[in-house]
């Protein structure tokens, strides 16, 4: 990769990393699902009258936006409410690799390989270790909605490997719009209207400044430039970048927020990184049928985006 690529490329990781620190700033302003509704909002509009129409299937488009934008990140950002931190949240967030290629292997009947199982092994163990660092450090209901959280990206990993977009920004910006309703109605009926129209009305540049932050920078900025990254180098070489965001996210979370990072953080993150690297990285044997072309790994690196599109690596966040 050219150098100005290379810096684009840790560009992206760092602005998907610090994306948990703003998340973790959102969640003082605004209830968690009305945060993730109007994420969806802003970046849907308005890019949605600009992108053209949709260029896959609304099946695909409903099932992504259902998987990604409803489940994973309501219970993300449910999960970082409940006391999950943000640094903590980056680093688990990634096991949504061994998700994705276990739903491949189911679903798609892709086969892992030997060195892709030992990956998911490392990462559960990372897993493991974090669980035990969470335990100490906070409640085991935010760390579960964030696993449960990264369980589904993987079904939306697997419903994009399907869909097989031929315009990732145009398949993302349509994404984006199936959310919105839904997540505005959850956070009327569970976090009560009371409170969302208190947020509202406190609405100031802080809080303004986080939504445009993970609509804009997080979400189109940072997916607009990964999708030009990938069509101009192979996926190989782009996604291992997106290992850097778990490191930018703890410790812009430890800069920033002041949380501390313990010695078993230390040893999960380093297990789970290598675990995924592991997970996306290494060949698949290729699906059993006609699913995709061999050796198209459907748990490349993801992330806010977080898709993957045509066999290569979409972006991974929060």
């Amino acid at each position: 990769m050219r150098p100005v690529h290379t810096a684009l490329a840790v560009l992206v990781a760092a602005v998907w990393g610090f994306n948990f620190v703003v998340i973790e700033i959102g969640l003082d302003h605004f209830p968690p699902l009305l945060l993730s509704a109007l994420r969806f909002l802003v970046a849907a509009l308005p890019a949605v009258f600009f992108v053209g129409r949709p260029k896959a299937a609304w099946k695909w488009i409903l099932g992504v936006g259902l998987a990604l934008g409803i489940a994973k990140f309501g219970l993300l950002f449910t999960g970082m409410a409940a006391g999950m931190p943000a640094g903590l949240s980056s680093l688990v967030l990634q096991v949504q690799a061994v998700f994705t290629a276990v739903l491949a292997a189911v679903l798609l009947r892709e086969r892992p390989g030997r060195v892709r199982v030992v990956g998911m092994g490392v990462a559960l163990a990372g897993i493991a270790v974090a669980a035990a660092d969470g335990g100490t450090s906070g409640p085991v209901l935010g760390f579960t909605l964030v696993v449960a959280a990264a369980a589904c990206w993987g079904v939306s990993n697997v419903l994009t490997r399907k869909a097989s977009p031929p315009d990732a920004l145009n398949f993302m910006v349509w994404v984006c719009t199936v959310p919105v309703l839904p997540l505005f109605a959850l956070s009327l009926l569970l976090e009560g209207p009371e409170r969302d129209l208190a947020a509202l009305r406190a609405l100031d540049w802080s809080g303004a400044a986080v939504i445009g932050y993970v609509a804009w920078v997080s979400t189109v900025f940072g997916f607009g430039a990964w999708g030009y990254l990938l069509r101009r180098y192979p996926a190989s070489s782009v996604a291992p970048f997106s290992l850097l965001v778990p490191v930018f996210g703890m410790s812009s979370a430890a800069l920033v927020l002041g949380e501390s990072v313990s010695g078993l953080r230390w040893l999960a993150a380093v297990l789970l990184v290598g675990g995924v690297a592991l997970t996306s990285l290494a060949p698949s044997r290729g699906p059993l049928t006609a699913a995709g072309p061999p050796g198209a790994a459907a748990a490349s690196p993801v992330p806010s985006g977080s898709l993957r599109t045509s066999g290569a690596a979409a972006p991974r966040s929060g």
